[in-house]
């Protein structure tokens, strides 16, 4: 068995103290105990070394420095659908005041239609009355046509 699953580390700390021939202890399990010691040390100062915060913050640039680009690409792709999106909002804003603003004409619409319709009963009526006029006044109506004298035919 391994002298590790016997002693704890504030065991073997005051076992090794001791000179091993003292206490009987094998030189074997005192060089082992002493080899766990040493092993357990540099294993806590690699840790230690490896999780430094200079270690950390060359980390966190690298990643910085490799997810940059991409992050630099999304906020360029999202600016420039968000110009879209806004020119979209802008042109469907702009039909529905045109919209708008053509059903609160309307009631304009409806009042040159009947001003449309007035000018043309002024109009009938005016036809209407030149007809009658003429009618007193030619009483052969449809007059005759008289085609127009034609000019003297030279001969050379």
């Amino acid at each position: 068995m391994s002298p590790r699953l016997f002693l704890n580390s504030w065991a073997e700390s005051v076992l090794l103290r001791w000179h091993p021939k003292v206490l009987g202890l094998h030189p074997a399990w005192v060089f082992k105990c002493k080899l766990i010691r040493l092993t357990d040390k540099f294993t806590e100062s690699v840790y230690v070394l490896a999780n430094e915060p200079s270690v950390a913050l060359y980390r966190l640039q690298e990643h910085v420095r490799r997810s940059l680009p991409e992050l630099a690409q999304h906020k360029a792709d999202m600016q420039r659908w968000e110009e879209q999106s806004q020119g979209a909002i802008y042109t469907v804003e702009y039909a529905c005041s045109a919209v708008k603003n053509l059903v609160d004409s309307s009631v304009y619409f409806r009042s040159v239609e009947g001003l449309l319709k007035q000018a043309i009963s002024i109009r009938d009526h005016m036809n209407a009355s030149a007809q009658g006029h003429r009618d007193q006044v030619s009483p052969c109506w449809p007059a005759q046509v008289i085609p127009p004298p034609q000019p003297p035919k030279v001969l050379g």
